[in-house]
């Protein structure tokens, strides 16, 4: 059920939110959700003014859903409006 999580994830995208994938580039070339960014969580930090320049929510991705909590965490600080995808396997199937 798309609604269990309280977040329609769907509808987010349709609406321009961007999909960040917080895992390494090489995990990244390994498979990821089209159109998705690639910043690693451990660089997530200098990028924050141009992720809040876009003016956008974003969903953070990862292989599980703890990197893209830490980057949640660090976004939501920046005063971004932003939401934990998790697994970036487990949100593709939900867009």
């Amino acid at each position: 059920n798309l609604f269990v999580s309280g977040t329609d994830y769907k509808a987010l995208v349709e609406a321009g939110a961007i999909i960040i994938d917080v895992r390494s580039p090489q995990e990244y070339d390994g498979g990821h959700i089209k159109g998705s960014k690639n910043i690693p969580v451990n660089i997530i930090q200098r990028e924050v003014a141009s992720i809040k320049k876009m003016g956008k929510p974003v969903i953070t991705v990862c292989q599980s859903g703890a990197r893209s909590g830490m980057a949640k965490g660090i976004l939501k600080g920046a005063g971004i409006e932003v939401y934990n995808g998790g697994s970036w396997f487990g949100l593709r199937s939900k867009i």
